[in-house]
């Protein structure tokens, strides 16, 4: 039926290093694994802009990115992320959702997560509502812990309330003089 010639077929050589199998697939002679999940994809990086340690910027810095600073600013610092290099220094205040300080910061400090590293010095208020203090980190000042408001709960539309005899009023303040008669 079908007319095949039979010329002889060259052997393959063997390969000297056996071909290792891919991850997801079981090596000859072995049961198949179940493979892990795969990772979940990262959302898309922001550009990190960094003030490098030969650079002084006398000013205000605000924007919604990633900054570094290894340089020196004199000025406010509004960011999404702050990290503060160990040769980076703020004279102002810093507001960012996260603030990692490697260097030194004098001035307010606000965020929702600040981690202060060993080498950080700090002098000035942390507001945040998660403070990370590292052993050997320098900080002279006060903690406010913030706050993050609930979300309100969608209200039932209620009816109006009777007409409710108002609530009595609180006397007047009297003013007690407290001195020594005579």
């Amino acid at each position: 039926m079908f007319n095949k010639s039979k010329a002889p077929t060259p052997e393959r050589q063997a390969s000297p290093t056996p071909i290792p199998p891919l991850p997801d697939l079981p090596a000859p002679g072995q049961t198949a694994r179940v493979a892990p999940a795969p990772a979940p994809v990262p959302a898309p990086a922001r550009g990190l802009s960094t003030l490098s340690s030969d650079l002084t910027f006398e000013g205000n810095v605000s924007g919604q990115g990633d900054l570094q600073i290894d340089g020196q600013v004199k000025g406010d610092v509004k960011v999404g992320r702050l990290i503060i290099g160990e040769t980076g220094a703020i004279e102002g205040g810093v507001s960012a959702d996260y603030i990692e300080v490697r260097g030194r910061i004098v001035g307010a400090v606000s965020g929702k997560q600040v981690k202060l590293v060993s080498t950080a010095y700090v002098d000035g208020d942390i507001t945040a509502e998660q403070l990370s203090i590292d052993i050997g980190a320098y900080f002279q000042g006060r903690v406010l812990q913030g706050r993050r408001e609930a979300p309100k709960p969608a209200a039932a539309p209620t009816p109006p309330p009777a007409a409710a005899p108002e609530p009595p009023q609180a006397p007047a303040a009297t003013i007690i003089d407290m001195k020594p008669a005579g």
